[in-house]
């Protein structure tokens, strides 16, 4: 009997920067215990093996252990009862189509005959849910893990054959996990995700809630999927030849959560001494992609302005922003025509990423992307200085700095020392632009 299998195409994508959650090394090994309520109450062992890997891309074989997992280059051998197969992974970042673990391709002898069929057909289905992998990824081709994982990061993507799975993935944050690899505990983060099937047989038991405990520098140590039908289906890690390493911090210093609104003082001590009062709420979010609206509460400016911000595995970079303002305040207008109308004007202007997914004291970055200098047509450095206490009127706050030289050719007042705090769960609380002709402009958060 020949394996059955499906893939998924990508595009070209840039490899992401670490691949902590599901680490492939060669000889890399994993042994999991899977087991399901209704379709195997006695668990089958089941060894995990880096079979190949070519740089971002790599390839998982699995087997249990009355069979060998599939070499490089070799097609699964399906005997009955054999229970084999492989999952093809990528680490990628590609612009806002998605970041982090992708499934680009899988293959698997069938499942035993009792279990539900989760196809629209049962002929040539490739779609199963009888291995520890195949619950991890159900429903999650494009990012099984999404990157950058920080505190309230949720997203939504397909799976199956067909894309006939949906889903919706959020991370928890971190617990600590004991498993028979880790007896003493180890620290985890938790992503749970609902999963919806939707026209087959099968669709009670291909639909439910997974939750999955993600050790960085191991990958998953513990999956339970809750089953619609009432089945639970639950694998854990009993030995590995990897090593935990230290999780990347949780912080979401510009949390992109639709309904969270602000509102800022802005003011500059040559060209706005009255103080512009500025709305600025995130109106719609998307796969961590975000459009903020800002808006003029009062002051000597009508500001109507739309940005969109994505955060990716490099940091919170800015994709459009558009402003129309009816001001009294005659600001000089900036070389490529921009202007420092809004906070997000200000906090955004210059070279991305606006501040690191996972930020650390002395971390710099400088500019040199092609699509910022176009729009901003600004060069200069920026670093993270590290956490500092804020005080402004909306109250006190831990809050990250990062500071930044900018230079705008012929432009003074476009060029300067900007530094910024970034409050977790909160956004930015304070900014000073400090521009070299002289003037100084302020944001604050009022509340």
């Amino acid at each position: 009997m020949l394996a059955l299998g499906a893939a998924l195409a990508l595009g070209a994508a840039a490899p992401a920067a670490a691949d902590e959650w599901l680490p492939h090394p060669a000889g890399a090994q994993w042994q999991y215990r899977w087991s399901d309520t209704s379709y195997d109450p006695g668990g089958t062992v089941e060894n995990v093996v880096v079979q190949q890997q070519n740089g971002p891309a790599f390839t998982l074989a699995w087997a249990d252990q009355a069979d060998q997992p599939p070499a490089a280059g070799s097609n699964p051998s399906c005997p009955p009862g054999a229970d084999i197969g492989t999952v093809s992974f990528r680490d990628w970042s590609q612009g806002l189509a998605g970041n982090g673990l992708a499934v680009t391709d899988w293959s698997s002898c069938p499942p035993p005959a009792a279990m539900p069929i989760l196809c629209a057909t049962a002929t040539n289905c490739a779609n199963f849910l009888s291995s520890t992998l195949d619950d991890v990824i159900w429903g999650n081709r494009l990012e099984v893990v999404a990157e950058p994982l920080l505190d309230g990061t949720s997203w939504t993507t397909t799976g199956g054959q067909s894309n006939e799975v949906a889903s919706t993935s959020t991370f928890l944050g971190y617990r600590l996990i004991r498993v028979p690899a880790f007896p003493a505990g180890v620290r985890a983060a938790l992503i749970r995700t609902n999963l919806s099937l939707g026209g087959t047989g099968g669709d009670e038991y291909g639909s439910g809630v997974r939750t999955v405990w993600w050790v960085a520098g191991v990958g998953p140590v513990r999956v339970v999927f809750d089953h619609v039908d009432g089945s639970v289906s639950a694998a854990t890690l009993l030995h590995t030849n990897l090593t935990p390493v230290a999780a990347p911090p949780e912080q979401n210093y510009f949390p992109l959560r639709q309904g969270l609104a602000n509102r800022y003082e802005y003011t500059n001590t040559r060209y706005l001494r009255q103080g512009e009062i500025e709305r600025v709420a995130v109106a719609a979010v998307a796969n961590q992609t975000a459009r903020l609206s800002v808006s003029s509460v009062s002051g000597p400016m009508r500001v109507a302005g739309a940005y969109e911000l994505a955060l990716r595995f490099d940091g919170l970079r800015s994709v459009a922003g558009v402003t129309r303002a009816a001001s009294l305040v005659r600001f000089p207008r900036l070389d490529h025509n921009r202007y420092f109308f809004t906070p997000i004007d200000l906090m955004t202007y210059g070279f991305g990423p606006v501040l690191p997914a996972y930020p650390r004291a002395g971390q710099s970055w400088r500019s040199g992307n092609a699509y910022d200098f176009h729009i901003y047509g600004v060069t200069g450095r920026s670093w993270v200085v590290g956490v500092r206490t804020v005080r402004v009127p909306a109250g006190r706050f831990r809050a990250l700095e990062v500071e930044s030289v900018l230079n705008q050719r012929g432009d003074r007042f476009g060029s300067g020392v900007r530094i910024m705090w970034f409050a977790a769960g909160r956004g930015l609380v304070k900014l000073i632009f400090r521009h070299r002709d002289g003037s100084i402009s302020l944001v604050q958060l009022l509340k």
